[in-house]
C-alpha cells in the first residue's frame, strides 16, 4: 500500500502512523487526521506530538491534517478513534471515504446505549466498507520506541487478514492474522472492564494471588461471554485475550487499572477521569459488558462488582467481600 490514512492522532492513533511508515516496503505516505489543530501543527512543524507521545520522533512521510478529507485516495484506512466517538467520527468521514478502502477499527469498546461492537457502528454508519480489527497487547509508548509487540488482526475475509497484516508487520511488530472478528473485539472491550478490577485489587492491597485469581476469572468471564457472541475459545487464550488482559491487569502504563487503583482510594470518578487526561475505555464499557451479560444469561460478577464500584468508590471494600463470598463450585 502506497498511501494508509490513520484517523485519530492520539498517542495509539500516532504510533499506528509511525507502525505503517515503519512497515513500508517502499515508497509510502501516511495521513493522520487529528481532531485538534494544535496536534496537527505539532506533527507537522516538529515531527512530534508532544500532546499525547512527548518524546518519539515521527520518522517517514507522515502529515497531519484536522480535514477529513484528508483520507480521500488512501488504500486502507485505521480508525484510531476512541470508541464512543467512532459513530460520531465515522459518520464525518462517510462522504470522503475512498472506494474500495477497508476500515481497520483499532479501538476497544462497546458503545454506550446500544451496546453495539465496534464492527456494528461502522456497518450502520460506512455501509458496504470491508472490516478488520486490530487488537492485543500494546502500549502505544513501548510501540512507538521500537520495543517486541505482536497483535492480531482480524477480518471475515482470511485473505485480506493476511494481506493486511503484512502491511503492518514489522521488524518490532509482529502481526497475527485470525477470522474471529467478534473474539478479538468482545476480548479488546472487557479486558478494559477486569483491568479497572484489577486496579481496584491492586488499591486495596489485596496481594498478588488476589490478582492472579482475579485476571483468570476475569479471562473466563470474558470468554464466557465473547463465546455466547460467536467468538471462539482459542481467541481469548490468544493474544487478543489473555495476552491484552495480562498487560492491562498488571501494567502501570494501563489508564483502566489506574482508574482501579484510583477508585479503591475512594476518589470520585469524575475526578479521576479529569485528572487522567486520557480515554480509559473500560469506564464507558462496563455498563454494556453487564447488561449485555443479562441479556444473554452469562454469569459476569466481576464486570458488576466493577460497575457497582464505578457509582460509588466506597463500595469497592464491599464489592469484592461479595466477590469472596459467592458460593464454591466447580471451576469449569
Amino acid at each position: 500500500m502506497k498511501r494508509i490514512a490513520v484517523v485519530g492522532a492520539g498517542a495509539w492513533g500516532t504510533t499506528l502512523a509511525l507502525v505503517a511508515a515503519r512497515a513500508a516496503r517502499g515508497p509510502r505516505e501516511i495521513v493522520l487526521w487529528a481532531y485538534e489543530p494544535d496536534v496537527a501543527d505539532a506533527i507537522n512543524a516538529r515531527r512530534e506530538n508532544p500532546r499525547y507521545l512527548a518524546g518519539v520522533r515521527l520518522e517517514g512521510a507522515i502529515r497531519a491534517n484536522t480535514d477529513p478529507a484528508v483520507i480521500a485516495g488512501a488504500e486502507a484506512v485505521l480508525l484510531v478513534t476512541p470508541a464512543q466517538h467512532l459513530r460520531a467520527v465515522s459518520g464525518r468521514l462517510r462522504p470522503h471515504w475512498p472506494a474500495g478502502a477497508p476500515a481497520v477499527i483499532c479501538a476497544k469498546g462497546i458503545e454506550q446505549g446500544t451496546s453495539a461492537l465496534m464492527t456494528e457502528v461502522v456497518a450502520e454508519t460506512l455501509p458496504g466498507v470491508p472490516q478488520a480489527v486490530l487488537s492485543g497487547p500494546t502500549f502505544a509508548a513501548e510501540v512507538a520506541r521500537g520495543l517486541p509487540t505482536a497483535v492480531t488482526l482480524a477480518s471475515s475475509d482470511p485473505e485480506f487478514a493476511r494481506t493486511a497484516a503484512r502491511e503492518l508487520h514489522g521488524a518490532a511488530l509482529r502481526v497475527y492474522s485470525s477470522d474471529d472478528v467478534i473474539g478479538v473485539e468482545v476480548a479488546g472491550a472487557v479486558k478494559n472492564v477486569m483491568a479497572i478490577a484489577a486496579g481496584i485489587c491492586d488499591g486495596l492491597a489485596l496481594g498478588l494471588n488476589a490478582r492472579a485469581a482475579l485476571i483468570t476469572r476475569g479471562l473466563a468471564e470474558m470468554t464466557r461471554l465473547g463465546v455466547r457472541l460467536g467468538g471462539r475459545i482459542e481467541t481469548f487464550m490468544g493474544l487478543a485475550g489473555a495476552g491484552d488482559l495480562i498487560l492491562t491487569c498488571t501494567g502501570d502504563l494501563s489508564r483502566n487499572r489506574r482508574v482501579g487503583l484510583k477508585l479503591a482510594q475512594g476518589v470520585t470518578l469524575t475526578s479521576i477521569l479529569a485528572e487522567l487526561g486520557h480515554v480509559a475505555e473500560g469506564v464507558y464499557s462496563a455498563r454494556e459488558v453487564a447488561r449485555l451479560g443479562w441479556e444473554l444469561a452469562v454469569d459476569m460478577p466481576i464486570t458488576r462488582a466493577v460497575c457497582r464500584v464505578l457509582d460509588d468508590p466506597a463500595a469497592a471494600g464491599t464489592a469484592v467481600q461479595e466477590l469472596l463470598q459467592r458460593e464454591p463450585k466447580a471451576e469449569y
